[in-house]
């Protein structure tokens, strides 16, 4: 028996055939280390604007943590400082440029420095705020009023981290790891400026994102985001309600999520975050999880959520494994959450990311909620058949890969000969189109509604420009265009796609 879809597809999300590009804010050429808000954004727009291309698709914009994964993240809710545009705090006479100049943001334009942005960036944006100060000041607080769910919580924790030595706030001293009110009335007391500066950040954040977001729609260019299943367990979500989470006495962890070995890692992933308790958040409505959706489409026009199957049952792994090897399935919320983000939010632009173990329970709620789910064509030649574009349908998402995955052009270096041979035949590739741009091809002449591409496909790159390895760390989420990577012919090579296979903006 068929189970009744929860969400509809009427509207303009992927009714028509359309596009996108994979690329996230951080990988965007520019000048200050990290990509930005700034005018290589801008341009980039522009680029998909031209191509006819309808969907940009980022990664979670998130305040990154260890590990300098998106997927990590110090908040939910807050935005990455890294992404401000540092030119438009030049333009307010709050920064100088011989100040940026002096600063060591990296000296590698292909490459991200996190460790030099952290120690010279956030010391820009200090100058920035002490100098902005007099002026936002009342400002800052409106600001702070308008987002009263989460950025108070958020700025007193990063100012109490700081004050800390940056420890995670499990190593706090008890006052502060237990909330206790007279103390964090006394910090807010002595340390309101030291607060006011992560809300400054915030403020910047939004306003810059605001504007560049608002480019985007009037060029008719939709930005697809990111929300990670689970949060950091040095956050200040857990920090803030640790009754929402699995933890023990000490309040550190006392199971982690994660993944079972699969095609991405023969040990798992090791995610580590903690687990929520989900039956204290039904008693609650879901609340924090339906604000934190609500949260979302300010940022963005459509929302991919990560593993999604961990939705319907998640892989837990107690906290002092080393790997997720030895994790057990347990049930999730499944379809109530969704029903509850329906009742009080209305339908959203929901996408599911459907990767990994699959069983009929997880495609039952992915058919009940009615959210496109992805296909992604490299696995398709690893002896996933689901995978292989005369499977799709129009309701879903095809892409090339995605930022875990090899590049296109590196899974055919690396790839066993009976694979390759497979993609060959199948597309009819030949090395005279390319053989990369022959599986882009196969991409967009799919019967799905929505094909997306990373970038590192489109300039045919290796695997020297892979974003992310799962279940690694360090070199990672490094990767960066360059400002003459996206040229003439990959303009004229997208927008030739986007037309014949009837996907122009």
């Amino acid at each position: 028996m068929k189970c009744k879809r929860l969400h509809n597809r009427g509207g303009t999300f992927m009714e028509n055939r359309s596009s996108g590009l994979l690329l996230h804010v951080s990988a965007l050429p520019g000048k200050y280390g990290i990509g930005d808000f700034g005018e290589n954004a801008y341009q980039f727009v522009d680029f998909l604007s031209a191509t006819g291309t309808k969907y940009w698709q980022i990664l979670p914009l998130g305040i990154t943590s260890f590990g300098d994964s998106p997927y990590q993240s110090f908040s939910a809710f807050a935005g990455n400082p890294y992404f401000i545009d540092f030119d438009r705090l030049v333009e307010a006479g709050w920064l100088k440029q011989s100040e940026i100049i002096r600063t060591d943001l990296g000296e590698d334009e292909e490459c991200v420095d996190y460790a030099k942005l952290y120690e010279g960036k956030m010391a820009l944006l200090d100058k920035a705020f002490q100098r902005a100060y007099p002026e936002v000041e009342g400002e800052l607080d409106r600001f702070t009023a308008e987002h009263e769910d989460w950025l108070p919580d958020f700025a007193c924790f990063m100012a109490i981290k700081k004050a800390h030595g940056n420890v995670a706030w499990t190593e706090w001293p008890a006052p502060y790891r237990l909330r206790d009110e007279k103390v964090l009335d006394e910090f807010h007391g002595k340390h309101r400026k030291d607060i006011h500066f992560w809300v400054f950040t915030q403020y910047l954040f939004f306003e810059h994102w605001g504007d560049l977001k608002h480019y985007a729609n009037q060029k008719g260019i939709r930005i697809i985001g990111d929300i990670p299943i689970y949060v950091a367990a040095d956050s200040a979500d857990v920090w803030s309600r640790p009754d929402l989470y699995k933890l023990k006495e000490n309040l550190e962890p006392s199971v982690v999520a994660g993944v079972p070995p699969d095609m991405m890692s023969d040990t798992g992933q090791l995610w580590g975050n903690p687990i929520y308790d989900w039956e204290r958040m039904e008693k609650e409505g879901y609340h924090w999880w339906v604000r934190r959706v609500e949260e979302s489409f300010r940022l963005y026009d459509a929302v991919r959520i990560d593993h999604f199957r961990g939705f319907e049952a998640y892989w837990e792994v107690p906290a002092e494994d080393e790997t997720a090897e030895n994790g057990e399935w347990v049930k999730g919320p499944g379809m109530s959450l969704f029903k509850a983000i329906r009742e009080q939010l209305g339908e959203k632009e929901i996408l599911a990311e459907d990767l990994g173990f699959l069983t009929q329970e997880v495609h039952d709620l992915i058919e009940e909620t009615g959210y496109p789910g992805m296909k992604v064509l490299q696995f398709g030649f690893g002896g996933e058949e689901g995978y292989l574009p005369h499977n799709y349908t129009r309701h879903t998402i095809a892409y090339t890969g995605n930022h875990d995955t090899q590049t296109m052009r590196g899974w055919l270096e690396s790839a066993d000969e009976e694979a390759v041979e497979a993609a060959r035949a199948y597309l009819n590739l030949t090395e005279e189109e390319g053989y990369v741009d022959g599986l882009i091809r196969g991409v967009f002449a799919s019967s799905s509604n929505l094909a997306i591409i990373p970038v590192q496909d489109l300039l045919g790159l290796d695997d020297s420009a892979r974003f992310n390895v799962p279940s690694t760390i360090g070199g990672n989420w490094e990767w960066r265009l360059t400002q003459d990577d996206l040229q003439k012919r990959h303009r004229k090579h997208l927008k030739n796609l986007n037309e014949r296979y009837g996907r122009s903006l």
